[in-house]
């Protein structure tokens, strides 16, 4: 028996890095997983990955900044696979540039992939959510909502926003025994790659000395995912190689 036995898990960002690891973590513990990302080859992989481990995998090519593309991933989703029970927003972007130089469209591009699709994502599920009257929503935050970095106050200030975003919906929902909780992991070896120097930098201040592995992370989101995580409310849980200790 694994701990998703059953469940109907939606997990954005997860062509690759995080995002893949979550929804292959939440297959091997029983879940069906749909996975929505821009990179549609990739999210096609992922979903094969998961119907390998004898769970359904479905993908779908979207832009989650996108209404209309959220708005139809959803009910495509719940039409073939029916009310998820867990959605993790994790899909996200990241750019470096000082605020002075930052174009306005670098800014909103950030704000729009890295907090709307949050809202956007939460928003298409709520209702059948409510109507199971059970969810877990799993937000994928950074360790940089809390401390900030120099060029990347656009990043920090989106992932921010996401905490923000949990807590206050955690006040919605929670007689619908539905969960609201973000994690905050700290710089990871994935795909998305920022500049050579800022990321040894970044490394450098790390107590452990290294990025962390997304297998590292996708445990927590499979915690916050299960049955007994319903005392989990508005919670922000920081895997971060000691970039923050709270």
């Amino acid at each position: 028996m694994g701990k998703l036995d059953r469940r109907i898990a939606v997990v954005t960002g997860a062509a690759t890095g995080l995002g893949k690891a979550i929804a292959l973590l939440y297959a091997a513990e029983g879940a069906d997983v749909a996975v929505i990302d821009r990179n549609a080859d990739g999210a096609a992989r992922t979903a094969v990955a998961i119907t390998q481990q004898g769970r359904r995998g479905l993908a779908i090519g979207a832009d989650v900044g996108d209404e209309a593309a959220v708005d139809k991933a959803f009910t495509r989703i719940i039409s073939e696979f029916g009310t998820p029970h867990i959605l993790v927003n994790n899909a996200g972007i990241a750019t470096v540039a000082l605020l002075e130089n930052m174009a306005t469209a670098m800014w909103d591009e950030m704000l729009r992939i890295n907090l709307k699709s949050v809202f956007l994502c939460t928003r298409a599920v709520l209702p059948a959510m409510r109507r199971n009257r059970y969810g877990r929503i799993i937000n994928i935050s950074s360790q940089l909502a809390h401390k900030g970095a120099g060029g990347m106050a656009h990043y920090a200030a989106a992932k921010a926003g996401i905490l923000g975003l949990t807590r206050s919906l955690s006040y919605e929902v929670a007689d619908d025994n539905i969960t609201v909780n973000a994690i905050c992991p700290g710089p990871l070896d994935t795909d998305m790659k920022l500049p050579p120097e800022w990321a040894a930098r970044k490394q450098n201040e790390l107590i452990v000395k290294r990025q962390g592995r997304v297998e590292e992370i996708a445990p927590t989101a499979l915690l916050l995912a299960g049955e007994d995580a319903g005392f989990y409310i508005g919670a922000v849980f920081d895997p971060n190689g000691g970039d923050i200790m709270a």
